[in-house]
């Protein structure tokens, strides 16, 4: 039986895998690395970069709270008033628990994978409302180049420190490019302003030792794939099912793999079932096969909004694998 690690790259190499990848099984998630993100259920609170959060008892989230008052980034042309970059920290005491866990991982059988959340698209709209940073892209598109280029900037100087401290060989990273039906911008945009940006993230993290990028965008980004393949991204995580995803296996098979498939919005919710869940999988199991695809809840992370909804997706999988395999 081929380990976690050898299964995963046989399926998006289009060899022969043994089984199908169950979800983030192939990934050893470090969520202690201090990237300064907080997620506190029933609270308020402000980050380093100044952005007030806020995540409401009984919401599946937490979002940024937009009005002019707590506004980071009032103005795009003067973000560098506005803005004011997190100093990175690199002491023992910061890092201590990732890299113990690095340390504690089999790199045989599973990814030393750090996850960095938020993406440099998430950034823009984080500190300036959703809105505004769509509109700057067409008002403002010099400052807002300058803009990008600091936070890519800022990335790329942590980046550094992580690779130093725990030497990951997958990276997970987030960056939400669309909604359920279209990406937030044109694919010509993306491609001005957010593609020089991830090309040297991720050839960053590539260049040092990094095998695997696996890019989270829960959303409609078939449009966005060929910028995609340019940036060295190797796995697509949250591919929703209306992409159609067994057509983009079909174009795109052995150049990017596709992890996802069984939209969060169907399965996880108060009133799922086993049946649902189920049904979700055998179907993209069934639909998108057995080669450049890794069946998996479209939510960014080893985890499911309500509880026992992972688990039971997991389960399906591995009858699917008994069936398929």
């Amino acid at each position: 039986m081929l380990t976690k690690r050898q299964n995963l790259l046989e399926t998006i190499r289009g060899g022969n895998p043994d089984r199908f990848v169950k979800q983030y099984e192939f990934m050893n998630m470090i969520m202690e690395v201090p990237t300064g993100l907080e997620m506190k259920y029933g609270q308020t609170w402000k980050d380093q970069w100044g952005i007030t959060w806020k995540w409401p008892e009984g919401q599946i989230g937490m979002f940024p709270v937009h009005d002019e008052e707590h506004k980071v980034l009032k103005d795009i042309t003067e973000w560098k008033k506005y803005v004011k970059v997190p100093a990175i920290d690199t002491s023992d005491e910061a890092w201590a628990a990732a890299i113990a866990h690095a340390n504690a991982v089999d790199r045989n059988e599973e990814f030393v994978t750090p996850f960095i959340a938020p993406g440099v698209f998430e950034m823009t709209h984080h500190l300036m409302s959703m809105e505004d940073a769509l509109m700057a892209l067409y008002e403002e598109p010099e400052a807002m180049h300058e803009f990008i280029d600091c936070l890519t900037e800022r990335e790329l100087a942590f980046a550094k420190v992580l690779i130093d401290k725990i030497h990951p060989d997958c990276l997970f990273h987030h960056d939400d490019w669309g909604g359920q039906t279209n990406s937030f911008i044109s694919p010509s945009m993306f491609e001005e302003f957010f593609l020089p940006a991830y090309k040297k993230i991720y050839g960053f993290y590539k260049a040092n030792g990094v095998e695997l990028i696996v890019h989270h965008s829960d959303s409609y980004a078939a449009n966005l794939v060929p910028y995609m393949l340019e940036m060295g991204i190797d796995i697509w995580q949250g591919v929703m099912t209306t992409n159609n995803t067994p057509e983009l296996i079909k174009q795109y098979g052995g150049k990017i793999s596709f992890m996802g498939d069984i939209d969060s919005g169907v399965v996880d919710f108060p009133a799922w079932t086993p049946e649902i869940a189920a049904r979700e999988v055998e179907r993209a199991c069934k639909n998108c096969g057995k080669l450049y695809f890794i069946p998996c809840l479209t939510m960014g992370g080893a985890w499911s909004a309500f509880p026992g909804v992972y688990d039971k997706v997991s389960e399906e999988i591995d009858k699917m694998s008994k069936e398929m395999f």
